[in-house]
């Protein structure tokens, strides 16, 4: 995704939303093969070792850290690796297929180590010379003679089989994308480890299917809930806020947005003085509040007494927390804690992660409006969104600037994380077009959703697998390593068509 700034070019523009920092994922590389080969071979084992290289320096040009275990070739080694693995913190393993090697060498650490595990076979040669074939050679290039072996070890140690990377080591496109993809997957894994997810006030009316368990977002994602105050945000607001501080954000604000006249829906309106200084001061607190609090997300919903300072602040998060979910800090509207764990996965995988959930469907031409209401991610909008004040936040209290814009033409992917009768967590996964057309002047984010084979189908196909009804919202095709994830994490996914 790139920077956002106000002038609408990457290259300029005095404010920048840039990306919060954050620890690069770990991930380990260790290469197998067959000590007898040596004494046999001379100048194999440096070969392999050379190919081992070439990989790492792939995995390193994807923002990862890269721990190097050298080379297992026997049983020993391998039961000598275990710990070194365990201590080391890894949020991912590629195993090099540097050439054939007895399974002994894998058995052990498939067993003990709990982190995911590529087998990555990249063959040097496109094909060999075969009038100059030697032993010596097929030996080089023998990285996927073990593959169906080491499979078969990891069903007998009780555990599944391995994802395989087949290609060769130069000039594989196909290849360098499924290494840029587990890296990117090490990432979301990396920051579900350790992040605290902000939770303020309850789910909207109730909504059943939105009530989640912390605990249990501990026990299957890792993140901690952190239960904050609505008076917290308020306080700042209130005592902290400085008038230069509020006329600074407005400036910043205004460089991100249009500020178009009202159209066709009679409670939008141009955005008003008060409403954006409201928006800019609420901006404000609420960036004091996360660095507090020392969070990565935040899901919320609190409505406050009619007319108050609590209600007017908590009613007018959307700008400020459209700001942060676009610099890498996901806020999901109607306390809907899943949905942000579904935005702070698709967020970490690189691809966005916008709040949404489905609007009227188009049957003249095929296609179903799909957005919300409150925060966006504005880093995968469709040219420069749109600030328009709103006399009416329609189903919630208040009035105030509201966010308008499309998801990015082009492929999009949805993830919806639902909970079912026995209390586990379920990944509904889904892929679709955003196409170009108008859509609502109505102050929220609307995108025209194309879904095969036909938009009645689709939802019903959808609907049959229980999802929220919230989801997030990215950009491209990635509803098979979503579900890479969602097996890495143990959870139960399907994949909607």
């Amino acid at each position: 995704m790139k920077e956002i700034n106000g002038s609408g070019n990457p290259a300029e523009g005095k404010y920048k939303i840039e990306r919060r920092e954050s620890s690069l994922p770990r991930i380990g590389v260790f290469g197998v093969g067959y000590f007898k080969y040596w004494a046999q071979f001379e100048g194999l084992l440096d070969a392999l070792l050379a190919k081992q290289k070439v990989l790492i320096e792939k995995i390193e040009k994807n923002n990862a850290e890269v721990i190097d275990f050298g080379l297992v070739d026997d049983a020993q080694s391998a039961y000598d690796l275990v710990p070194k693995l365990q201590a080391e913190n890894l949020d991912l393993i590629f195993c090099d297929m540097l050439t054939y090697a007895t399974s002994s060498t894998f058995g052990t650490i498939i067993k003990n180590i709990n982190v995911p595990i590529v087998l990555v076979a990249l063959q040097p040669d496109k094909a060999m010379d075969y009038s100059k074939a030697s032993t010596y050679m097929q030996l080089y290039n023998d990285d996927v003679c073990s593959l169906p072996e080491f499979a078969g070890v990891a069903v007998r140690m009780g555990k599944k089989v391995p994802d395989v990377i087949i290609g060769t080591l130069h000039d594989d496109p196909e290849s360098e994308r499924m290494i840029g993809d587990y890296c990117r997957m090490a990432n979301v894994l990396h920051g579900l480890k350790t992040a605290r997810i902000g939770h303020i006030g309850h789910p909207i009316e109730a909504m059943l299917d939105m009530h989640t368990d912390s605990t249990m977002l501990t026990a299957h994602f890792g993140v901690h809930i952190v239960q904050c105050e609505a008076n917290e945000i308020v306080g700042n607001y209130s005592n902290k806020v400085s008038e230069a501080e509020v006329t600074e954000e407005e400036k910043r604000i205004l460089s991100f947005f249009d500020t178009p006249d009202p159209v066709s829906d009679p409670i939008s309106e141009k955005l008003k003085k008060e409403d954006l200084n409201v928006a800019a001061g609420v901006s404000v607190a609420l960036k004091k509040f996360v660095e507090d609090k020392n969070l990565d997300g935040l899901a919320y919903y609190y409505n406050g007494e009619d007319q108050s300072e609590t209600q007017l602040v908590m009613s007018n998060l959307i700008v400020g927390n459209s700001i942060l979910t676009s610099s890498g800090f996901p806020m999901c509207g109607e306390s809907d804690l899943k949905c942000c764990m579904a935005m702070f996965i698709m967020d970490r995988f690189g691809i966005g992660g916008s709040f949404a959930e489905f609007h009227p469907v188009d049957f003249k031409e095929n296609f179903v409006l799909v957005g919300h209401d409150g925060p966006h991610n504005l880093s995968i909008a469709q040219g420069k969104p749109v600030l328009r004040s709103l006399k009416k936040y329609h189903g919630k209290p208040g009035f105030g600037a509201g966010v308008e814009f499309k998801i990015k033409e082009g492929p999009i992917t949805m993830l919806s994380i639902s909970s079912t009768y026995e209390g586990k967590f379920k990944f509904v996964i889904a892929e679709g077009e955003s196409v170009e057309g108008p859509i609502p002047p109505t102050g929220n984010t609307n995108t025209r959703g194309f879904f095969k084979p036909d938009v009645r189908t689709f939802l019903t196909n959808w609907i049959k697998e229980g999802p929220t009804h919230h989801f997030a919202l990215g950009i491209g095709h990635h509803a098979k390593s979503i579900q890479k994830i969602a097996n890495y994490l143990n959870i139960e996914s399907v994949i909607v068509v």
